[in-house]
């Protein structure tokens, strides 16, 4: 991973501010999203929650030893193994930590949302290339490139759930940001349903699985 992730990154998370902002976001702010339990005000404040992770992972002392990989990262999260329900405390965590940016309102999180963004602009440009990061929920390390990505692919993931939850179209993201984010997934994808699985969803509609949902 290069630091060219950090510049995807920071074009996504201006996207997803900008999407918060939408006037469509704010007439929904208190009714249901797309997303099983979650409102659309604690979906924006969950979108939200990926720009703010970072400056929170950036003011911790850097950690030690060998990192894990951003596939290890997500093979590891117990909230993307399909049997968890919806009251599992990791998803009730990431529902109420959503409601919780967004407690004051849609112009709050936008001004506080734009705020990070530009404070994570100049933040990221001090950074070492391999810089190691301790991710706290998770219990495990990542180079700081590598937790960017998955804070990118949430970004991206979330600007998508948003954008159907209030019947917009999905905002336009850089392609290489998707392309690296459809990276992950496929590698997910792939782990979970087999190589031709995968492969049959992409190239044989006829034979095709159900489905080859990566999260």
């Amino acid at each position: 991973m290069t630091t060219d992730v950090r510049a995807l990154f920071l074009s996504t998370a201006d996207t997803a501010v900008r999407l918060i902002a939408h006037p469509a976001v704010g007439r929904a702010w208190d009714g249901p999203s797309a997303l099983p339990e979650f409102s659309v005000r604690g979906l924006a404040g969950h979108l939200a929650g990926q720009i703010f992770a970072l400056p929170t992972v950036l003011a911790l002392d850097e950690a030690t030893g060998e990192p894990i990989s951003v596939l290890d990262h997500y093979l590891r999260a117990k909230w993307r193994e399909p049997e968890v329900p919806l009251d599992d405390p990791s998803k009730v965590k990431a529902r109420d930590s959503g409601e919780s940016h967004a407690a004051d309102g849609q112009d709050a999180l936008v001004r506080r949302a734009g705020d990070a963004v530009r404070d994570l602009a100049d933040a990221l440009t001090r950074e070492a290339a391999d810089r190691v990061v301790p991710i706290p929920w998770a219990g495990t390390t990542l180079t700081l490139d590598g937790f960017i990505t998955t804070r990118l692919l949430e970004l991206v993931v979330h600007c998508d759930d948003l954008a159907v939850s209030v019947g917009i179209d999905t905002p336009e993201l850089d392609p290489d940001a998707v392309a690296v984010v459809l990276d992950v997934l496929l590698k997910l994808s792939v782990d979970r349903h087999g190589p031709m699985s995968v492969l049959r969803a992409l190239s044989r509609a006829e034979r095709a699985p159900a489905h080859i949902s990566a999260l």
